[in-house]
């Protein structure tokens, strides 16, 4: 029996939901006895996702979560619900989803919906203040009205569930094969060509794009496609929003020349940092890149490992109450150090809040960087989020196997290998799950590791990895494809706990499963099931191709495979390394 009228957090194993566990909220976690109870009190639920390194999310828990006068009232009117977005990607989405279908606007985080008894979203937001400001009203006067609106429209909101569906099923077009490149030479014109990324702040280096764009040149040689990939990444590897003390890239930038971050490091924004600028390495081997290459991949393999020896979620932005502390530098601190102003841009007065944000002038001797770390070591590290995600795991080994291309003799392939005996052990030779719960997988985690497996079959010709890579993709027909739609859901069709079922063709933080999926079967040559995967995703493509980038790139490997072009999921003509 699940008491209702308690905060339910404090055993749970997420790190951020641990952070909410002296909330005088009466948090409950998601399942479906929860939303049994929902339906039993004829409550609405309020739901708030977020994860454990989000700035808001923290602004937002001080402000509201923990003051007993607004807990009070979300305990009064709603049922309330915290979830880690990281733990379940697939209520993130279709919630996200939601909040853009209401708002006609994109959402984030903290995600702050509310739902009828039956689990439906009929209203929602992001962050609410505590006090009403800058055009947003107060939490407290938000959580009134959509009470007061609930009890006057009760009925109406109810029967409003399929209309909501029939808006959030995506559409598909009976287009089955079209010109791709098209598409992607649209997605340039979005494109900041001074400063990288897409035009204006805030700037996220979108992977998904650039990766697509780096296949494209290969296939081409068209330098049209290479430019952008060639300036983000010397953005990414010369600004601030890359770590020169330690290595690694934060979320974003709140400004549109990449100098001021939001400060949290995700793991998923870093193995596909590797990733990308690995392949890229293959086209322009500059010392400088490379050099970047190996302290990002040793800053993920000493600060991101967990208890289990895999790699954790995310660093906060925060420490000890302050956005950037343990990053940026005080004048006085650095000001001393021999020739610093030579190599980064450093002031008194700063670049942010009067504090020094380092900016890469010229590439800066060892011994300037370790000084720099000894003055950081002094400080307290950011909150770690020491969560293992099996599609970031798995990402890691490809982006590994990447950089082992251009590093060889750093051994990257053996630490590869190492880390997937680590996977085979926990999650192969036993339950294959996504994070915590042994119930809970998502196709991203079934793509991933086929993908993973892929990559280590083609570079040690280990017939084990192949094998695993075949049984599994037929796990992954049996758990997510649906026949009727020739597509594959986002979760487990026999497991799903919300109240439709996802199937998501676009890319978000990672790239999007199905696309993965389609790579996955050519590469393994089930070419029957890739061309029917193929034409499922060339009919949403005609409609949603501004988020079908990866998708965009299996399409177009598929092709090339389909009509006997001799060719890899990079591309088909990959010139070596060139100095």
């Amino acid at each position: 029996m699940i008491d209702l009228n308690k905060n339910n957090l404090i055993d749970d194993p997420s790190p951020y939901l641990r952070q909410h566990k002296n909330n005088p909220v009466h948090w409950q976690i998601w399942s479906k006895k929860i939303l049994e109870e929902a339906k039993k009190s004829s409550k609405p639920i309020l739901l708030s996702i977020g994860y454990a390194s989000c700035h808001w999310c923290h602004v937002m828990a001080h402000e509201s979560f923990e003051d007993k006068e607004t807990a009070d009232l979300m305990n009064k009117f709603f049922l309330n619900i915290k979830v880690d977005r990281e733990e379940r990607p697939d209520l993130d989405f279709v919630f996200q989803s939601s909040f853009q279908l209401f708002n006609q606007s994109g959402g984030g985080w903290p995600l702050t919906m509310f739902l009828d008894e039956n689990g439906v979203p009929f209203m929602g937001g992001t962050y609410f203040p505590k006090v009403a400001k800058n055009g947003l009203p107060s939490f407290k006067e938000v959580l009134q009205k959509v009470n007061d609106s609930y009890k006057e429209q009760k009925t109406n909101i109810i029967n409003q569930k399929d209309l909501i569906i029939k808006n959030l099923d995506l559409k598909r077009s009976s287009v089955l094969s079209q010109d791709l490149k098209p598409i992607i030479e649209a997605s340039l014109n979005y494109l900041d060509p001074e400063k990288g990324g897409y035009k204006g702040a805030p700037k996220f280096p979108t992977f998904n794009l650039f990766e697509t764009l780096l296949y494209f040149y290969n296939t081409t040689k068209d330098k049209k496609y290479l430019e952008p990939v060639s300036l983000i990444l010397k953005q990414l590897c010369s600004k601030g929003i890359y770590d020169h003390v330690e290595g690694g890239i934060s979320r974003y930038t709140v400004d549109d020349a990449w100098i001021i971050p939001h400060f949290e490091k995700m793991l998923y924004d870093n193995t596909q940092f590797i990733l990308l600028l690995a392949k890229y390495c293959k086209i322009n081997n500059e010392n400088y890149f490379k050099d970047k290459l190996e302290q990002t991949i040793d800053f993920l393999r000493l600060e991101f490992l967990n208890k289990d020896k895999l790699l954790g979620s995310a660093y906060d932005a925060d420490s000890e109450g302050e956005e950037g502390k343990y990053y940026v530098f005080e004048y006085e601190e650095i000001k001393n150090i021999d020739k610093i102003d030579e190599y980064f841009e450093v002031s008194a007065s700063g670049n942010w809040e009067n504090k020094n944000i380092l900016v890469e002038k010229n590439k800066p001797p060892k011994a300037i960087v370790e000084k720099l770390l000894e003055i950081r070591k002094k400080r307290k590290k950011p909150f770690f989020d020491d969560k293992s995600q099996l599609d970031l795991n798995c990402l890691w080994i490809s982006s590994l196997i990447a950089a082992h291309e251009i590093l060889p003799e750093n051994k990257y392939l053996d630490l590869a290998e190492n880390f997937f005996s680590l996977i085979e052990e926990k999650y192969l030779k036993k339950n294959i799950q996504h994070s915590y719960s042994k119930e809970i997988v998502f196709l991203e985690d079934y793509a991933f590791l086929i993908n993973a497996l892929i990559d280590l079959s083609d570079k040690t010709m280990n017939f084990k990895y192949k094998n695993y890579a075949n049984k599994l993709s037929e796990e992954t027909f049996s758990k997510f494809y649906v026949k009727e739609k020739n597509i594959f859901q986002k979760n487990q069709k026999e497991n799903n706990d919300i109240f439709f079922n996802p199937i998501d063709i676009g890319d978000n933080t990672i790239p999007n499963g199905n696309a993965m999926m389609l790579i996955n079967l050519v590469r393994l040559g089930m070419m029957k099931e890739a061309k029917i995967l193929s034409d499922s995703l060339n009919g949403y493509l005609n409609i949603y191709k501004n988020h079908m980038m990866t998708a965009v790139r299996a399409l177009d490997y598929f092709n090339n495979i389909n009509s006997g072009k001799k060719c890899t999921e990079q591309g088909c003509n990959i010139d070596e390394a060139k100095n």
